[in-house]
């Protein structure tokens, strides 16, 4: 028996890495899956069918049950489709996996406005176009789960990556209210920040020094794709329903739970703020409580436990 047997799970991006691991991990625990992919390269071009029917094939030579999908993410049409096959195919729908992204790296000063609209067109639309495309099916049959993939790049920030990181705190935000909005009709949203070994992170330029350049290979090595497949597996099964609203962060054996915004001090004025009271009394009260600027090496430092 495995824990998502009967259940029919859509796996958004998953011809390769994490969304590939995933989907391969839901089959062999008795989900029949939609492997999605439109088979871009890493920015987004171009298109190619054999990564999603590759894994498709593999699930199904190892006894699962799995059919490939080529449709974008950025059509709400395409998303549409992917549901639809999931009823015509497996006779259902219950739980979606969201890893679908590309990267288009830039410092801010030197961004497009095609670079910062394309990021967010697969990652912040691509996860309102198919959550928007299978919620009220959840609703009119009370079940759902719903992983959604954010990234330390936006809980905490990444130079180069200001389109990323917007989409994917954005992201947060977008399942925080899904959870509140479908909570009692047994439907589930949580978010998983993985750091993993695929080809995105690959795409990432190398350090320039060599000692660098040896840690991050190292981190890496340490931080295989398929070692986010069981927490994604359970978040997406039956088992997880007193789980909604989370925020989780994995690399290797690490699992991490995120706080999420809340007030850590308050200042008050009687009769209100002006710009001198706030410089000689606010900040000084506040200064205290302030978050360094530290990317995610600051944050989970040194290398990923197995």
């Amino acid at each position: 028996m495995g824990m998502m047997d009967g259940r029919v799970a859509i796996c958004t991006g998953a011809g390769r890495g994490v969304g590939a691991e995933v989907a391969k991990m839901m089959a062999a625990n008795g989900a029949s899956v939609i492997v999605n992919d439109p088979g871009v390269s890493g920015e987004g071009a171009g298109g190619d069918q054999g990564p999603a029917e590759t894994i498709a094939a593999e699930i199904r030579a190892a006894g699962g049950k799995a059919s490939s999908n080529f449709g974008s993410v950025t059509s709400f049409e395409d998303c549409l489709a992917m549901v639809q096959q999931a009823l015509d195919d497996f006779g259902g729908l219950h739980a979606l996996f969201t890893p679908a992204g590309i990267l288009r790296d830039h410092m801010f000063h030197k961004m497009s406005p095609d670079d910062w609209q394309a990021v967010l067109d697969v990652h912040m639309n691509g996860h309102f176009n198919i959550t928007r495309a299978a919620i009220n099916l959840f609703r009119d049959q009370e079940y759902g789960r719903i992983v959604m993939v954010s990234s330390t790049s936006g809980l905490l920030g990444n130079v180069g990556q200001a389109n990323y990181g917007a989409a994917k705190m954005g992201i947060v935000g977008l399942s925080r209210i899904v959870a509140m909005e479908n909570g009692r009709k047994n439907i589930t949203s949580n978010v998983i920040c993985p750091s993993a070994d695929t080809r995105m992170t690959r795409s990432v330029p190398t350090p320039k020094d060599p000692a660098a350049a040896a840690q991050r290979e190292e981190r890496l090595r340490r931080s295989p794709a398929d070692a986010i497949a069981p927490l994604c597996t359970y978040l997406a099964s039956e088992q997880s329903a007193g789980v909604n609203g989370q925020i989780f962060h994995q690399r290797g054996g690490e699992l991490s739970l995120y706080s999420q915004p809340r007030p850590i001090r308050m200042v008050h004025q009687n009769g209100g703020w002006t710009p001198e009271t706030i410089a000689e009394n606010a900040m000084p009260a506040l200064e205290g409580q302030f978050f360094d600027v530290a990317d995610s090496r600051a944050v989970h430092p040194g290398m990923p436990l197995a």
